[in-house]
């Protein structure tokens, strides 16, 4: 076991571990910690605890000292100049017609580079844009191109559910989705309904897709042959997830059709292999190749 504090340098941003020595280091306070882009100011995500050695990349570097109010102001003064660094950078941009959109700007905490971070549908030829913006700040300039999905994560929002975007919030990492999960959970296959502020496919999906995945594998396919309880034979018309319920067409005196509701224990059938839904895969090949021939790539998480 090796003795660790989880740390954080953006709101829901990655948790990083270090090492913090002897210290008792609690969760809520700052440090100042080196990382692979130099001396950083970090928020205590989690304080000191041990964790399997196996989940730490070695070396595990040390905490340099717990921060003091000098560093706090330090902080605070760097995060009134990157506001202006973003004005500036602004102009820059315009000034050298370049076709792309400045997302957020960042300072590190000793100041040896400027973070520049920036959306663009293609390939930028920014290397004039650097040189003009070194000769401004009188420092490493870095600039950055980021995805929609790490956009949506620094600029924030709500959601379509009224509450604050996960991304933003609290989601450390982005976490695979399909399509699949969405059929999965029955919801309309239409992109601009199950698609999040980002244009790719809401990160929620994932949260009830193992328990959808449980109740979908005891229920049987709509348009099934079933044997019900009571002696009767019929066609499955539809079935209810949550509630574990079918509803199916039975045969009943003069061949007349009933739609009746039956519990799925009340009901034979040969039950599917979890995940194994033919139709469905027929259906999300059709779906994604639409999507990659009108170029929007909502289907697929990058």
């Amino acid at each position: 076991m090796t003795k660790v504090i989880g740390v954080r340098f953006r709101k829901a941003g990655k948790v990083y571990y270090f090492s913090p020595g002897e210290d008792d280091i609690k969760t809520g306070q700052h440090v100042i910690v080196e990382t692979a882009r130099g001396v950083e100011y970090g928020y205590v995500v989690l304080g000191t605890h041990e964790v399997d050695d196996k989940k730490v990349i070695q070396p595990l570097k040390p905490v340099i000292r717990m921060a003091t109010e000098a560093d706090e102001e330090t902080e605070r003064k760097n995060k009134e100049k990157e506001k202006e660094a973003f004005k500036i950078c602004l102009e820059k941009i315009k000034k050298h017609d370049l076709d792309m959109k400045l997302i957020d700007t960042e300072y590190t905490f000793d100041n040896n580079k400027v973070l520049f971070y920036f959306t663009a549908d293609g390939r930028i030829d920014f290397r004039e844009l650097v040189k003009d913006l070194a000769s401004v700040f009188k420092t490493r300039i870095e600039l950055r191109q980021i995805g929609v999905r790490d956009e949506t994560k620094i600029v924030g929002g709500i959601g379509i559910c009224g509450r604050p975007l996960c991304c933003a919030s609290y989601l450390s990492e982005f976490i695979p989705v399909s399509i699949k999960m969405a059929k999965e959970q029955n919801l309309s296959l239409n992109p601009t309904k199950i698609s999040g502020v980002c244009g790719r496919l809401m990160c929620c999906l994932k949260y009830e897709e193992e328990t959808y995945e449980e109740l979908n594998s005891k229920l049987p396919n709509v348009g099934d042959y079933v044997t019900t309880d009571d002696g009767l034979k019929g066609e499955v018309h539809s079935v209810s997830i949550l509630r574990q319920t079918v509803k199916v067409v039975v045969t009943v005196n003069n061949d007349e059709k009933e739609i009746r509701d039956y519990k799925v224990d009340q009901l034979k059938f040969r039950p599917k292999r979890r995940r194994e839904r033919v139709n469905m895969d027929a259906e999300l090949k059709q779906l994604e190749a639409l999507e990659k021939r009108e170029g929007k790539s909502k289907l697929d998480d990058n």
